[in-house]
């Protein structure tokens, strides 16, 4: 973050000075929401919550270093040398200081949502534009009302784009973050059913990942999975430019010739409106065309040239357990996509797990998806068919839902499947599939923590 002063951040956040401290050119670098992460002269924010009030944590904030925070009421007593800013909502305060600040930086901003693979795009485009610019991008799961803003306060002067992922849950959370962004250019990878329980339809879902368009900038350009049936009815609805990518006919960037070698690559040729050129992908799935594409209409707009976009695709690298495949001893493989899950991502990871290789002994440990709502029970047990149908040789499935994936993957013929409730109660079974020549899947919704699952099955790799 660049510095800002104390007469800066009073007219971002229309804040007034509370206390004794008077200096207006007092500055500040860094921006906390987290008493237990503060940076030496940082501004804290205290955000409140159902459960939690940061007030409570003003004065340990400041006392462990902190130059000044926001706060919504008035203090008992203040801190000599210490700056309070009283603010209506520090939750609205930090989305108006970081509108702010982001207008301070003239370079284009691309914002991407959808209901899968939001951060494998935000990944993609980012290592593509990283092959010309410097690039700053969302780190981890800041996709949401307090990360985005959060990602915003930490541009530097040096960097010339800003990718930022946006996630929701609820309708009004894309219009909420689309307005803080406005974006250059608008990317929307495809309607799923994520968050179906609270939004009660895919139609839902699309007008709220709609939400983004009446804030890209009029002469922006929008980015669409052309091969969704729900995006692919915004052509030529849309004010502003748009361009659709995928793998059917009359998109305007396209993938053919896929072959993979079943390690980590994925080869294709890309055909766009300017040029036509072979690419390398370093991750696993067809799937992963639709991020490439993409990452290439961006780049094409943003002028740069077949060979730098190719560059900038083999230097991509997935966010940690986004399909992260960690090699052992022993020619064991584990597929680390443990990060969450849907409908859509977990038949896209039964396809990769199928693709393994005949020779290999493909293994789905898979656990429970949330927030599907009252089609819950048929959703895991489609996605149970749905390994089954991909070759999978085994599949292991824990949790309370998880039981539905391994009655449909039954269903649909693989007899090699079974349901524990918990880790603990899957550990045999989960230890004798670690042996060699085994490609283990683990996968499943990020409240279930199947990180657990993936150091578990590191800790039995024969030495």
């Amino acid at each position: 973050m660049e510095a800002l002063t104390l007469r800066q951040l009073l007219e971002a956040v229309n804040g007034t000075l509370l206390g004794d401290f008077n200096d207006l050119d007092a500055t500040v670098a860094e921006v906390s929401t987290d008493s237990r992460n503060i940076a030496p002269g940082c501004l804290f924010i205290p955000l409140e919550g159902e459960r939690f009030d940061g007030h409570s944590f003003i004065n340990p904030s400041l006392e462990a270093g902190a130059a000044g925070c926001l706060t919504a009421r008035e203090r008992e007593s203040y801190l000599p040398g210490k700056f309070y800013i009283k603010v209506r909502s520090t939750q609205r305060a930090l989305w108006e200081l970081a509108q702010y600040y982001k207008k301070l930086f003239p370079i284009p901003f691309i914002a991407i949502t959808g209901s899968v693979g939001k951060t494998t795009t935000k990944d993609m485009v980012a290592a593509v534009l990283g092959a010309k610019f410097r690039v700053h991008k969302t780190e981890g799961n800041f996709n949401n009302d307090i990360g985005v803003p959060l990602t915003l306060l930490k541009l530097e002067r040096d960097h010339e784009v800003c990718v930022v992922e946006m996630g929701m849950d609820h309708a009004g959370e894309i219009d909420y973050l689309g307005k803080l962004v406005e974006p250059d250019m608008a990317l929307i990878t495809n309607i799923g059913d994520a968050h179906i329980e609270n939004l009660g339809s895919r139609e839902n879902i699309f007008k709220a990942k709609c939400e983004i368009f009446p804030h890209l900038k009029q002469d922006g350009l929008a980015v669409l999975n052309g091969d969704d049936s729900m995006l692919s009815t915004l052509r030529d609805t849309l004010p502003q430019r748009t361009v659709f990518a995928g793998s059917g006919e009359g998109l305007d960037y396209t993938a053919c010739d896929l072959s993979s070698d079943n390690v980590g690559h994925l080869s294709c040729r890309i055909k766009t409106p300017r040029s036509q050129f072979q690419a390398d992908i370093p991750a696993l799935g067809s799937h992963m065309i639709y991020p490439t594409l993409m990452a290439a209409a961006v780049a094409e707009a943003l002028g740069m040239a077949p060979d730098e976009i190719v560059r900038g695709i083999g230097a991509f690298l997935p966010t940690k357990m986004r399909m992260n495949i960690i090699r052992c001893k022993g020619d064991i493989v584990i597929l680390n996509d443990a990060y969450n899950a849907n409908p859509q991502s977990m038949r896209a990871a039964a396809a990769v797990l199928g693709d393994a290789g005949q020779k290999r002994h493909k293994v789905a440990v898979v656990g429970d998806m949330k927030e599907l709502g009252a089609g819950s029970e048929q959703f895991h047990r489609a996605v149970g068919g749905c390994f089954a149908q991909a070759g999978a040789d085994r599949l292991i499935a824990v949790g309370d839902l998880a039981r539905f994936m391994a009655q449909g993957a039954k269903d649909a013929g693989l007899s090699q499947a079974d349901y524990f409730p918990t880790l603990d109660e899957a550990k045999n079974a989960l230890s004798r599939e670690v042996r060699a020549g085994a490609t283990i899947l683990v996968k499943a919704s990020r409240s279930m923590a199947f990180e657990k699952i993936v150091d578990f099955l590191l800790a039995n790799v024969p030495q």
